[in-house]
């Protein structure tokens, strides 16, 4: 580790266990400019549960779940915020925080969720269900969010429908969550069929296959997992929400059924739990790098902006679901 910094030296005592020694001095340079940078500009990083471990743990101001991630951007008191995550949580960030400056690090962070739907899209639901509710999930753009009457989580979702006090809602754009929130409530859920590309892949079969190899296992499932995925799980939650699991029940072994970066992440935390780690990997989530980042706060890439009429309407609908 010679002729590592000092800041950099002291920040790998927390990803020891998830990041090898040998990979770490390629790391050192980044993570001292950015941590200077930081400071230069009066910056922040929000960084979502799917993020590296050297991003999540070493450079990130504000981390959790896309709730998490929305509700603590209000309270940024920072000139710029970096989003270190995909294109529609730096959307999120500015619809809060439209006096701040927001960067992505990387414009082609996309979601395979937010690109399932479009604002035609929910126009013709709506005529097609005069009177229903539409309640978005935070993983669309803003421009669809601007045509919806609420927006939600995965931590959240259930608290959102049954907010509203109707018999039956639009639910849009992940099937899967819907179909495993529909089990949770009286409320019909109408879906559209969208996927997450990292959560549809996982089958009933990859957990029997995990319990079989890996005795005791806890498994830990993503609710935007196929319900059938979810029914083989011990227990489904958003990131945030099995994260809490994992530290208030202290499985002695446990896999979580969602992007690969999270298992890395929780880990750090809890190094006395043992983490099985298949996953899959969200090729969105992994185009923000230490460099880009640095990247960003150096020339203002890329920053966020939002059509104000889109941005008035889209805010509307993140608001109502904050004060739920």
């Amino acid at each position: 580790m010679s002729g590592i910094s000092l800041s950099a030296a002291s920040l790998y005592n927390r990803v020891q266990r998830v990041i090898p020694a040998i990979e770490w001095p390629a790391f050192c340079q980044d993570i001292d400019a950015i941590l200077r940078l930081k400071r230069e500009r009066n910056a922040v990083i929000l960084a979502h549960n799917y993020q590296t471990p050297e991003i999540f743990h070493c450079v990130a101001d504000i981390v959790g779940d896309s709730l998490a991630l929305a509700r603590k951007a209000m309270e940024v008191e920072a000139d710029v915020i970096v989003l270190a995550g995909v294109h529609f949580m730096a959307e999120t960030a500015k619809l809060l925080n439209p006096s701040k400056t927001v960067l992505i690090p990387d414009m082609g962070a996309g979601c395979s969720l937010a690109d399932s739907i479009t604002p035609e899209d929910i126009r013709l639901l709506r005529q097609r269900y005069p009177g229903v509710p539409v309640v978005t999930y935070v993983n669309t753009s803003a421009a669809v969010k601007a045509e919806s009457d609420i927006c939600c989580t995965s931590g959240n979702a259930k608290a959102v429908v049954e907010s509203l006090g109707v018999p039956r809602v639009l639910m849009l754009p992940d099937e899967y969550l819907a179909q495993n929130i529909a089990t949770q409530t009286d409320v019909e859920i109408i879906a559209w069929k969208g996927h997450c590309e990292v959560h549809e892949r996982f089958t009933p079969e990859d957990i029997r296959e995990m319990r079989a190899a890996h005795p005791g296992v806890t498994v830990l499932a993503h609710p935007e997992c196929p319900p059938d995925v979810v029914a083989e799980a011990d227990f489904a939650g958003s990131t945030a929400a099995m994260s809490d699991y994992v530290g208030a029940n202290k499985p002695s072994r446990v896999v979580l059924v969602t992007e690969c970066s999270m298992s890395d992440n929780v880990a750090v935390e809890h190094p006395d739990v043992e983490f099985v780690r298949p996953c899959n990997l969200c090729p969105h989530m992994k185009r923000i790098t230490l460099g880009n980042i640095r990247e960003a706060l150096e020339l203002d890439k890329h920053a966020v902006t939002i059509n104000p009429a889109i941005a008035a309407r889209a805010r509307l609908a993140v608001e109502r679901m904050l004060s739920v």
